[in-house]
């Protein structure tokens, strides 16, 4: 199973300096390929999106709003789902190239010149993300919205008949029943979580339960209806969402998601699909191949003329990070 590890790391603050064990990256000293390609498109974006508070642009709105509503699955509450502000920043729509850096554990480190950071939602602290907003980055908001993890503060709010089967090498993690009505509250919840952090995005983990041993009878259309329901009530909340590995449903969710996030597809040559949904869409593909920074060597040249945004992480998924130029 290819999917992020993540390893519980409490007190995760910010520093000003590169942890100790992150090198330079790989293209050269502070900057990376396209650092400045997703604040360029976010300008534009914010641009288009200043319309005031005339008619039209009220009436465009409810339009909106009502579209997001009914593409609900069955069961969820659209009475319930906030509705986005009219003044509210425009969504976040990284094209191909973007940099990033993705950190998980481990003290984080602020100082890289790279469009997006992709942080824990729960352990990132507030002033982080205030940080480098200020600093004029990007802050994507991780969370596992197909697993039940037993160390997360929300845990007593998932129902207990939803909570399958444990993941193989996870230790207090177990997958979850994307079927389940149940798991909307919770969900709508932590994304409510992301919006008050003011995370400009989010990055939802294990969105292909359907084709792992999950302990229940999960179905590609029941995979397609839960990852529909998350990419809708990140939207409707101005938050932009990723779409988690889930290679088989790559033409089918690419016009629901604002950009991917991949695990791994040159190890297990998966990334052409890529390329015909999300890439030529104009949509960024984040990619990370697991290794030592020697692999740059093999993965870069195979990606750039992919237009990926690569990235060679540890496991961990902490400070360290060579980019691909």
């Amino acid at each position: 199973m290819r999917r992020l590890a993540l390893l519980l790391v409490l007190g995760m603050t910010a520093c000003s300096e590169p942890a100790a064990n992150s090198p330079a990256d790989a293209s050269s000293g502070s900057s990376d390929t396209g650092s400045t390609e997703g604040h360029d498109a976010a300008s534009v974006a914010d641009a288009a999106n200043a319309t005031g508070t005339d008619a039209a642009a009220s009436a465009s709105l409810d339009a909106t709003t009502l579209e997001a509503d009914a593409a609900l699955p069955p069961g969820s509450d659209a009475g319930s789902t906030p509705k986005p502000d009219a003044g509210a920043q425009a969504i976040w729509k990284p094209a191909p190239q973007t940099s990033w850096q993705w950190q998980l554990t481990g003290m984080i480190d602020t100082s890289l010149d790279v469009a997006m950071y992709d942080l824990d939602l729960f352990e990132t602290p507030q002033a982080t993300i205030d940080a480098l907003h200020a600093d004029g980055r990007i802050v994507i908001c991780y969370f596992s919205a197909g697993s039940y993890e037993n160390f997360r503060p929300d845990k007593a709010d998932f129902p207990a008949a939803a909570i399958g089967k444990a993941m193989d090498g996870w230790a207090g993690e177990s997958w979850l029943d994307v079927s389940s009505a149940g798991l909307q509250p919770v969900m709508k919840a932590r994304l409510d979580l992301a919006a008050q952090k003011k995370c400009d995005g989010v990055e939802p983990d294990n969105m292909d339960g359907y084709l792992n041993d999950t302990g229940f009878t999960l179905t590609a259309a029941d995979q397609l209806a839960y990852n529909r329901f998350i990419a809708t009530e990140a939207h409707v909340r101005g938050l932009s969402v990723g779409l988690k590995n889930d290679i088989d449903q790559l033409d089918d969710l690419v016009g629901d998601y604002d950009w991917a996030l991949n695990e791994e597809c040159v190890k297990y040559n998966e990334c052409g699909g890529y390329t015909t949904s999300f890439i030529a869409a104009n949509k960024a593909v984040f990619h990370t191949e697991y290794g030592a920074a020697t692999l740059a060597d093999t993965v870069c040249p195979k990606t750039k003329p992919l237009r990926f945004s690569t990235l060679i992480k540890k496991l961990a998924l902490d400070a360290w990070r060579v980019a691909c130029p």
